[in-house]
């Protein structure tokens, strides 16, 4: 004889709890299991409740007196990082959390705490400018370093003065002249500084300088020409151009200047510079055959020859002209006459004051 089957049981959901105001639920309907035949039963399937039902569930404890007056009290908040971090913090799960967080914010923030920094690479064309700078001021520097070294080394002390172009001054006195710049070094001598030192030298008109490594300097100079002579009671004076007195001479036939008339008291007049402005513009080779000259205004400048022929040159316009034009007339050969006439008397007088036209009797 077969066993009978047992029986199958099937489980479901139960119904959620009534609410307070709902009738009671009938006692059939709390039984575990219900029978709904001889061979199946119904069985509720017990589920787990939600976080929401969950949290009303759970108890809550009340606080009452000073524990709520603690609660509901503000909280200070700290005026300063160091009173933050003296202050006590919760030890639940979610402050841990959020002090973890903050941790790690501030670790990233401080640049010096364990902070990464990430180092983006710089574009090429700024670090080749950066290296033309770079390179720019370290030529700069150099050139500031040899510069200092040559403005104060004493390796290029001046110790030798050459002069050049001298004629009328002897050596020495020019060497005294310049004595103060020896032992300067090289580069620190000027040339105005030179030409103040020499100005208490009347012969010297202007002066340049060639500096010669390491401790030469070579100084040009030039000189001022004399041009005439002035009578000073016995003696006679060579003046230049501007009337400077460059030297004296008792005998006037010495030196191949002309003579000027006036004396001393001619010089700063009109007629002086317009005589001797004449002077200066004329060749060697007429100075040398001039016996004086005489203005009798700035416009009537005559010249006198010591052979006894005279030159009218007028103002001191076209000088260089008139100069050229009288030398020609000079130098050009006697005039003869035609066969069976005499020779022409030679000419006596010179009129170059209209140049492109002049006369000669």
């Amino acid at each position: 004889m077969a066993e009978p089957r047992k029986p199958r049981v099937i489980k479901t959901r139960q119904s959620p709890a009534p609410a307070a105001h709902d009738p009671a639920p009938d006692v059939t309907e709390k039984t575990a299991v219900r029978k709904t035949s001889s061979k199946v039963s119904v069985e509720p399937l017990v589920t787990a409740p939600s976080k929401k039902e969950a949290a009303r569930k759970i108890p809550r404890p009340s606080l009452k007196g000073a524990a709520l007056k603690e609660k509901l009290a503000p909280k200070p908040k700290p005026t300063s990082q160091s009173e933050a971090k003296a202050q006590p913090r919760p030890h639940s799960k979610d402050s841990g959390k959020a002090a973890t967080v903050k941790t790690a914010t501030a670790a990233q923030d401080a640049p010096g705490e364990d902070a990464k920094v990430l180092a983006f690479p710089v574009p090429s064309f700024k670090r080749r400018r950066r290296t033309v700078w770079y390179s720019i001021a370290g030529v700069a520097a150099v050139l500031a370093l040899v510069m200092g070294m040559a403005l104060f080394s004493p390796v290029l002390n001046v110790k030798t003065v050459v002069f050049d172009g001298q004629k009328l001054v002897g050596e020495a006195t020019l060497q005294l002249a310049v004595a103060p710049i020896v032992n300067t070094p090289l580069p620190q001598v000027s040339e105005a500084e030179v030409q103040e030192l020499l100005s208490t030298v009347v012969q010297v008109k202007s002066s340049r300088i060639e500096a010669r490594p390491p401790s030469t300097l070579l100084v040009h100079i030039v000189e001022r020409i004399p041009v005439a002579l002035l009578k000073n009671g016995d003696e006679y004076l060579l003046v230049d151009q501007d009337g400077v007195q460059l030297g004296a001479t008792k005998d006037p036939t010495t030196v191949a200047l002309p003579l000027i008339d006036g004396g001393t008291a001619a010089i700063g007049q009109d007629t002086f510079r317009a005589m001797t402005a004449v002077l200066s513009n004329l060749p060697q080779s007429i100075l040398e055959q001039l016996a004086n000259a005489t203005a009798k205004s700035p416009d009537a400048v005559e010249l006198a020859l010591s052979d006894g022929r005279s030159v009218i040159w007028g103002n001191a316009s076209d000088m260089e002209l008139k100069a050229q034009v009288l030398e020609a007339l000079l130098t050009a050969p006697a005039p003869t006459a035609p066969a069976g006439k005499p020779n022409p008397a030679p000419a006596k007088v010179f009129d170059v004051s209209a140049p492109r036209h002049p006369v000669t009797r």
